[in-house]
């Protein structure tokens, strides 16, 4: 006769009617608590660190779009018309999104029309780009619109 196999690992918990082996109420209580316990400790690091993400995508899109507003004026010896014209004249391949709003509907900053200008019929241009959010940085308080 063959002896019964062992089982490759201890069963815990107690027999159940049908001979099954299964958790008790109080370790699926504890293993629930822990699971608990680390998300309520990690979702804040979480969500800050999404803030900080954003946050840095907005300084870098605005970094971005100061400094091909700068080359086109240096290259065009004028301000572009707006955001679409840095595209039409393949300065940027798109509008980058506004993180804070996830649409590209940046603030465009105007140059002041110059009484000289003999060109007085002509758009002032985009000297500068601001997001287009009302939301303050939880960070340091800022506005976003303000960077």
């Amino acid at each position: 006769m063959s002896t019964p196999k062992a089982r490759p690992w201890p069963s815990t918990g107690r027999a159940t009617g049908t001979g099954e082996r299964g958790f008790t109420l109080i370790e699926l209580i504890i293993v629930l608590s822990i699971i608990g316990l680390l998300v309520g400790l990690a979702l804040p690091t979480y969500k800050s660190a999404r803030v900080k993400g954003e946050e840095a995508v907005l300084k870098e899109n605005l970094f971005v779009l100061r400094k091909l507003i700068d080359q086109y004026a240096q290259d065009k010896g004028k301000y572009p018309a707006s955001l679409q014209t840095l595209v039409q004249e393949s300065y940027i391949r798109a509008v980058p999104i506004d993180p804070m709003t996830r649409l590209a509907d940046w603030i465009e900053v105007r140059e002041l029309p110059s009484p000289e200008d003999p060109m007085l019929n002509e758009i002032p241009g985009v000297i500068d780009v601001k997001s287009n959010s009302a939301a303050k940085s939880p960070l340091d308080g800022s506005p976003y619109n303000a960077w």
